[in-house]
């Protein structure tokens, strides 16, 4: 069985990407939430096997929902 991240890990992972996109003021501060629970579906949906691949996938979901 391959490891796959759980859904409080992706949570976790979202939200501190989120906030330094906000930081960078990327997202406004009224947008955060959604794009922390698009960001966790997204790497819940991509099944990332780690934190380094959950980053990566938030990341990208950010951007999108940017």
């Amino acid at each position: 069985m391959s490891k796959v991240v759980k859904k409080k890990v992706a949570l976790k992972v979202a939200k501190k990407v989120t906030k330094k996109a906000v930081a960078k003021k990327i997202i406004s501060k009224k947008k955060a939430s959604s794009v922390v629970k698009a960001a966790a579906k997204a790497i819940i949906k991509k099944k990332a096997s780690n934190k380094k691949s959950a980053k990566k996938v938030a990341k990208k979901a950010v951007k999108k929902a940017a």
